[in-house]
């Protein structure tokens, strides 16, 4: 196993991410994340319903806890992609 910080792991993460071995990530010496190489190119459908749906309840839960409505969140993105695109524009 390979011990990296969060700014290695970020800037060595096309090669990390091809490792066969896992990586342990830290921040400020604590353990940040594990990354762990998915041997196979695909995940199994069944392992990607189970991700959706951990996801889709942490997130409803932090949107719960900030107590934001869904149209103040779909807002403030849409004000992100417009400020990005006007950022493009001017470059």
């Amino acid at each position: 196993m390979r011990i990296s910080t969060v700014r290695e792991f970020r800037d060595e993460a096309t090669g990390l991410l091809r490792s066969k071995d896992p990586v342990l990530v830290t921040r400020r010496g604590r353990l940040a994340g594990v990354f762990f190489p998915c041997p196979q190119e695909t995940l199994p459908i069944e392992l990607k319903r189970e991700m959706f749906a951990m996801l889709s309840a942490e997130i409803a839960r932090e949107i719960k806890k900030k107590g934001l409505s869904e149209r103040a969140v779909l807002a403030d993105f849409e004000k992100w992609r417009k400020e990005r695109r006007e950022a493009r524009r001017r470059r």
